[in-house]
């Protein structure tokens, strides 16, 4: 019995040269990011070499690197960028769970929403650094106050990004919709929340950026761990190595979480043209 073949997808020639453009296009962007920041490392190792900026406050990347091999030989950099990296996750997914489930209610009444919107406004302008006393006092000093921090920083803005996505929908597909005798649940699953993805997306984004500055702000005020606990303290012992190193490892894990939103909206988009 001869096993079925899937035939070969076979492209026009004006497509397979699009494709291959777009791919040296794709790697000409990688490496111009990759030298770029080549030059940038180069330039400021090579000003510290030559004595152009003071490496006691400015750091060096091969000072950098020593930090980390120091941390790593005392058994504290896992420790300390697992404890940054668990509250900032938790501090994320609650955020923006609880966010577009607000969002949704929100869109779903009306009453509701015109009463809490000025509320949602001005906690969106409060400084949250203002509440650090508070949250304190509420939390205590461990990792619950810094995960409080983190959803109080991101929460307002999934909820301000995915209610005007929600909104935002047509509402003549909406009258439609309805002319067809749709439920309103109807209308949030078939139209509402597939045309809000985008939107979802981009709402992921930036508050992967909410997220860390939420959690190393929570570091700042009560943390006895993190990476914002080294960068405090490295400031007030003057080790401003250990700061610079503390700031580019986070750099790293930011860039990384982003990178892994990028990949899900890939993922997403790719299932949903299918």
């Amino acid at each position: 019995m001869k096993l079925l073949r899937k035939p070969k997808q076979e492209f026009s020639r004006e497509h397979a040269l699009f494709l291959k453009k777009r791919k040296l296009n794709l790697l000409l962007v990688w490496a111009l990011r990759i030298g770029l920041l080549a030059i940038l490392l180069g330039l400021w190792e090579l000003s510290t070499a030559c004595g152009w900026v003071d490496p006691f406050i400015m750091s060096s990347p091969s000072r950098i690197f020593k930090t980390i091999g120091s941390l790593y030989a005392e058994g504290t950099l896992f420790y300390h960028i697992g404890i940054t990296l668990a509250e900032t996750l938790a501090g994320f997914a609650i955020a923006v769970v609880l966010g577009c489930t607000i969002a949704l209610a929100l869109w779903w009444s009306d009453t509701l929403r015109r009463v809490l919107e000025p509320y949602i406004v001005v906690l969106n302008a409060l400084p949250k650094i203002a509440l650090g006393p508070l949250i304190i006092i509420w939390f205590g000093t461990g990792s619950k106050a810094i995960i409080f921090m983190t959803v109080l920083v991101g929460i307002i803005v999934a909820i301000m990004h995915m209610l005007s996505a929600f909104i935002a929908t047509d509402k003549n597909k909406i009258l439609l919709l309805r002319s067809m005798g749709a439920s309103k649940l109807q209308i949030l699953f078939k139209l509402v929340l597939p045309s809000s993805l985008a939107s979802f997306i981009s709402m992921l984004k930036v508050s992967v950026g909410m997220a860390w500055i939420g959690s190393i702000m929570g570091e700042y005020i009560v943390s006895k761990a993190g990476l914002g606990y080294l960068i405090v303290y490295g400031g007030q012992v003057f080790k401003l190595d250990l700061v610079m190193t503390a700031t580019c490892i986070l750099c790293l894990l930011a860039a990384g979480m982003y990178f892994l939103v990028v990949l899900l909206e890939k993922i997403l988009v790719k299932n949903t043209e299918n």
